[in-house]
């Protein structure tokens, strides 16, 4: 029999209209899950159990009331650089100390408007910085399918959160692939939407420019679900767009005949993996079997796509986490001056990753560099941006793999930054260009790790996206497979 924890939201709903459920019993199931799983795991850095049952028991009178919400009674875990109000917001850093958030971001009133259970705060990397969720001050979480090897990063613990049945759905963050990446390597369905189509307001920044907030599910229709309730313009935030959001569910519907799907010929890359590259192959091969129109197509400035994200993130990172200093909020270690306070604050209170990226960000801003990296990478970004928009001129959407090896061991990569920072080799383009793009499963390694296929589509295109995602999935069972944790 299905446990009430591996259903999914639609079913989940189903269930709770028809009073075959209540929203206390999916919330127990969950945290029974917890309880079984997460000290193998680590996904969640921390969750108040009353906290989620009243929510719970709220939710079940709200519907004996008749009230009704697209996520009425449903837990989601939230990415610990989401600001909930009276919840710890660390964003997994020993600099912030004890911080609660004093609010609510945009995206989680709109999920409390549709009624979800807002439950706990999931792992990550240390301010979205890494592709491992090895940068952690909480320690690293493991990947469900062999707990040695990592969940991918920076969003692993909301990944892991969803692939183990900890939750039904969690929200993650998408700066360079934060979401796609660690929802292949986990085997969950990764929505990365359009640049502007959801509020960054209580998302702790990264890189302004770039990051986005998405959503882990276990199939594309609770992707569709999630990005229908937290999609569309918001005063608090100036870079969100004012445009239409449309029916994401009724998207789905349809057929893929007629849609032209590209494979970028300069994806093709010394480093793919073999069981990688036959799995998406595969993947783009029931595309067509469906009625898709598959072409190649050129992307000729992918080459500088690394080169140029790690200078514009970076140079962003170090103008956003300037304001941790130890003074306004957060841990501090005094000093005999103000300088010396903050130097020994943020030493202290900093990791690695985060230090060497201020760093970099810092150095590429200076004096008599600027136009040599930070203006150079801007126009560089610009062309990578032409790239697409031209492209899909002639296809709907474009297919790649979502990262150029399955899983890798925890402790692999970790003392060369430069490798780690490969991980994300397919996934930077599309944060470079502001497109919305999706990470779903299409195999599985011959160790049995997840591999994923990423669908990548026009800015404000998630309605497409969407579709063609939800026919490969239903003409498959990859989204269906689970880990054995017991």
């Amino acid at each position: 029999m299905t446990m009430v924890h591996s259903l999914t939201i639609n079913q989940l709903i189903e269930k709770l209209r028809g009073g075959q459920l209540t929203s206390r019993q999916i919330m127990e199931a969950c945290l029974n899950r917890i309880d079984s799983v997460d000290d193998k795991l680590n996904a969640f850095i921390s969750y108040d159990v009353e906290d989620a049952l009243a929510q719970a028991d709220f939710a079940d009178k709200a519907r004996s009331e008749g009230q009704e919400g697209a996520l009425l009674g449903v837990p989601v875990a939230i990415k610990d650089v989401i600001a909930v109000k009276n919840h710890p917001l660390n964003c997994a850093s020993k600099i912030l100390g004890n911080y609660e958030s004093p609010y609510d971001a945009t995206v989680i009133k709109k999920l409390r408007e549709a009624g979800a259970i807002i439950f706990g705060r999931v792992n990550m990397d240390e301010f979205a910085m890494g592709s491992s969720t090895e940068n952690s001050a909480f320690g690293p979480s493991r990947n469900p399918w062999d707990i040695d090897y990592t969940p991918g990063g920076s969003s692993g613990g909301s990944a892991v959160a969803v692939s183990a049945d900890e939750c039904i759905a969690s929200l993650g963050s998408d700066t360079g692939g934060s979401i796609r990446q660690p929802a292949a390597l986990c085997g969950c369905v990764g929505l990365k939407p359009t640049y502007g189509r959801v509020s960054r307001y209580g998302l702790v920044a990264f890189a302004s420019s770039l990051d986005q907030i998405g959503s882990f599910t276990k199939d594309v229709k609770d992707a569709a679900i999630m990005l229908q309730v937290i999609a569309g313009a918001d005063e608090k935030d100036s870079t969100s767009v004012p445009e239409p959001v449309p029916d994401y569910t009724v998207a789905l519907s349809g057929e893929l005949k007629g849609m032209r799907i590209g494979l970028p010929r300069e994806y093709q890359v010394d480093g793919l993996d073999t069981e990688v590259k036959a799995a998406t192959e595969s993947a783009v091969a029931k595309l067509e079997e469906l009625g898709a129109e598959v072409k190649e197509i050129s992307l000729p400035h992918t080459e500088y796509a690394i080169a140029t994200y790690y200078i514009i993130a970076t140079a962003e990172a170090s103008a956003n986490l300037a304001r941790f200093e130890g003074v306004r909020y957060g841990a501090r270690i005094d000093g005999e001056d103000p300088e010396e306070m903050n130097c020994r604050t943020r030493g202290a209170g900093f990791g690695d990753e985060v230090k060497r990226r201020i760093i970099l960000g810092t150095y590429v801003l200076s004096s008599g560099y600027y136009d040599a990296y930070y203006l150079r990478a801007q126009k560089v970004r610009t062309l990578i941006r032409q790239d697409f928009l031209q492209a899909f001129e002639h296809v709907d959407l474009i297919a790649t793999p979502t990262t150029p090896t399955p899983a890798f061991k925890i402790g692999e990569k970790a003392k060369d930054p430069l490798e780690m920072y490969l991980s994300d080799i397919f996934t930077i383009s599309c944060n470079l260009a502001g497109l919305c793009g999706v990470s779903l499963p299409c195999g599985f390694s011959e160790k049995g790790l997840p591999i994923g296929l990423q669908l990548l589509g026009r800015p404000f295109g998630e309605s497409d996206l969407l579709r063609a995602a939800n026919i490969y999935q239903e003409a498959t069972d990859w989204h269906t497979k689970r880990p054995d944790l017991d």
